[in-house]
This record gives structure tokens, C-alpha cells and sequence, in this order.
């Protein structure tokens, strides 16, 4: 079965951004859309008295739904959920498995991050899955090259997820960098752990230029990974985040959170196993 790519809308700017960055990124991958719009009908759904959700009828959501897909270039399969999103995302996902999920980011500037409830942290507490988040602001929907890869230092594996992830690299001739964020000097030779942690996972494998290495000390390490993924020098930031992440009171301080609220290119966050 050929791959695919699971696509959320809700026909606002930012899902509309997503979906012609996903139709792009499915050529190369030679992957269809499965594209999911969640009725988010119950009355105790906070963003129902925001405005932020769309309310259209059964008529005029089909409508809505074959006019965005009728000229895709790619092929695709429409699926309506109800209720809260993440679970319609994880039922989707056990019956399509596709390579990633991808969504829109709408705009939250002048909004506290504490205050945010985006639906794809909502996504990644219920159930971890590679995600891929496009800003609704994104310059180019073109598909990723220059790609940089954030880690720790600490080993990790992707679990079932490796060999998609391998594939997308892949299919995207991407020219990949690690970036290892340290928050405190340590000794020369971590940078060649963190190295060697990515190349453990096979992820680097059959990759078209040889891979390249920054090395940063910084207090926050997520202000240092959104400095360095400026959209003049990489198309594509990729998170490892571990479980821990996704847990607590803390998640929207965490990395994770604060790259993907703020980061001007789309990022792709690759949940660690165990």
C-alpha cells in the first residue's frame, strides 16, 4: 500500500497553508492525503465560543470538502470526524498509518504560551505521533532540503517510526544538520555522542551530502534552536521528543512546545520511543 500522509482541516488560512504543503511533500513520497475534518460539536468545547471553529452544515461541509479537494494533483480519501480531535486523529490513524500527521498553525502572536491551546499539543499529550506543523505563515510550500535536526545528546530510537522517517529523508534528497543543544558547557567529546545518537537510529542512512554538525551552549535551548532555524539557512526544524515531554503541568515550558508556537519553519516532531 502506498504511504500516506494524514492531513487535518478546518478550511481556516493555516489548515489551507498545510494542505498545499502536504500535496507537495506527497509527491516525492509518492504518498496519497487522507484528509480529516473534525466536527467539533460538543458545547463544552472551549474554541466553540472563540470563533475559531467552523460551523458548517452536512451540505455545505461536503461542499466545502469537494471544492478543496476536486484539483489535488495527489490522490486523496476524505474522512469527518466528531468530538475532541485527538482521539478523531488517533482513530484515523489506526486504520490509514500514515507517515505523519500535518497541520496547520494559526496565529497566536500577542497570546501568552501558557494561555495557547493548540490542537497540536493537544495531539502529542493524547497520542504521540510523528507531526508535522506548517505555520500559517510559512513562505514556500515547496518541499524540505536543507533540514536541521535538533537532539540532546542522549541516546534515543524512533521506534516503528524509524524507517518512514528514513524514507522521508530519503525521498527528499535532504541535506541534513544536527544541531546539539547543550544548556551547559561540557566536555569536547559530547558533540560526537549527540552525532553518534542520530546515526544509531539509521536515519542517515543513504543520505545524498555528508551530514553536518553545529554545536551550541545556551541557557534556553529553545530560543537557541529557533535562532538557529532561520528560513534563510533551513526549510525544515526536527524535534526528538521524549515522553517526558508530553507530561505535567510543565509541557507548554517545554522545547517541544515553545519551538513549535513560535518557529518561522515547519517543524517535525518525531516522538522517541520508550
Amino acid at each position: 500500500m502506498a504511504p500516506s500522509l494524514l492531513i487535518l482541516t478546518d478550511f481556516f488560512q493555516a489548515a489551507n497553508r498545510a494542505l498545499d504543503y502536504a500535496t507537495n511533500l506527497a509527491r516525492p513520497l509518492g504518498a496519497r492525503l487522507v484528509l480529516l475534518h473534525v466536527r467539533r460539536d460538543s458545547v463544552l468545547d472551549p474554541e466553540m465560543l472563540t470563533g475559531k471553529l467552523s460551523n458548517l452544515d452536512n451540505e455545505a461541509l461536503h461542499m466545502a470538502l469537494n471544492s478543496i479537494t476536486s484539483d489535488l494533483p495527489v490522490p486523496v480519501v476524505v474522512e469527518i470526524g466528531h468530538g475532541r480531535v485527538a482521539y478523531a486523529v488517533a482513530d484515523t490513524v489506526s486504520r490509514h498509518h500514515p507517515t505523519l500527521v500535518v497541520l496547520g498553525r494559526p496565529d497566536t502572536k500577542g497570546t501568552p504560551d501558557e494561555l495557547v491551546s493548540t490542537t497540536a499539543l493537544d495531539i502529542l499529550r493524547t497520542a504521540p505521533y510523528p507531526m508535522l506543523v506548517v505555520p500559517h505563515n510559512v513562505s514556500s510550500t515547496d518541499p524540505p532540503r536543507r533540514v536541521l535536526l535538533a537532539v540532546d545528546g542522549e541516546a534515543f530510537s524512533l521506534g516503528p517510526h524509524a524507517g518512514a522517517t528514513r524514507h522521508l529523508l530519503d525521498a527528499l534528497h535532504a541535506e541534513l544538520t544536527v544541531l546539539h543543544v547543550e544548556e551547559h558547557a561540557g566536555p569536547t567529546a559530547a558533540t560526537a555522542r549527540a552525532l553518534a545518537s542520530v546515526e544509531d537510529t539509521g536515519l542517515t542512512m543513504g543520505l545524498p551530502q555528508p551530514l553536518r554538525t553545529r554545536s551550541v551552549v545556551a541557557p534556553h535551548p529553545a530560543e537557541a534552536i529557533l535562532q538557529a532555524a532561520r528560513p534563510e539557512d533551513f526549510d525544515l526544524v526536527v524535534l526528538i521528543a521524549r515522553p517526558r515531554s508530553f507530561f505535567g503541568e510543565l509541557f507548554h515550558r517545554s522545547v517541544t512546545a515553545r519551538v513549535l508556537l513560535h518557529s518561522a519553519v515547519p517543524v517535525l516532531v518525531l516522538p522517541a520511543a520508550g
